[in-house]
């Protein structure tokens, strides 16, 4: 479920500022539970601990998005995975089921790259959007999010699949924080 980890640090990844993406390959998951991990430490820092100490995904969990071809990394100059993005699609549109940066190659535009990439998948499959569920006050959650494109949807506006996804997250605890899903018009 997504916990929307893009962590608020600054470092480098990109050479001239060209962050490349690619699909995630199968001995690499272990890799995006690393960068889960380390992304989720800063909501320790805006009193999420429980965030922080949530678990990634297994790589079973992780598995089904790699078989979708909708899990996506960005890598460094070695070609080493410095942050990733899991989709499904859901209700017509292409969900962002978790996005995560490193915080070591945070602020370098890393997140917004695997938005853009996931975009262009959604667009290349016709469909009309991407969504995400978010916290609503966590700055590099919804306020990011926002400036990307992604608008807020009214509850009573989310289609049978997001309001399973929203069912999952409250189940999971994730609703002791303020949540919004998000929509992105392609």
């Amino acid at each position: 479920m997504a916990t929307d980890r893009v962590a608020p640090a600054a470092a480098g990844v990109a050479h001239n500022g060209v962050v490349r993406t690619r699909e995630v390959r199968v001995g690499e998951l272990p890799l995006l539970q690393e960068i889960e991990r380390a992304a989720g430490e800063c909501f320790r820092e805006v009193g999420m601990a429980a965030v922080a100490d949530d678990e990634p995904p297994s790589v079973a969990e992780l598995t089904p998005f790699l078989a979708a071809g909708l899990a996506w990394v960005a890598v460094d100059d070695e070609d080493r995975p410095a942050g990733y993005l899991l989709a499904e699609r859901i209700d017509g549109a292409l969900h962002v089921e978790q996005v995560s940066v490193h915080p070591a190659h945070a602020r370098r535009g890393i997140g917004r790259t695997l938005l853009e990439h996931a975009a262009a998948r959604a667009r290349a499959e016709g469909l009309p959007a991407l969504t995400l569920t978010t916290f609503a006050d966590v700055p590099w959650n919804a306020p990011y999010y926002a400036r990307c494109g992604f608008r807020p949807v009214p509850d009573d506006a989310l289609g049978p699949g997001l309001r399973e996804v929203r069912a999952r997250e409250a189940a999971h605890g994730l609703d002791r924080w303020p949540r919004l899903v998000m929509r992105r018009e392609l």
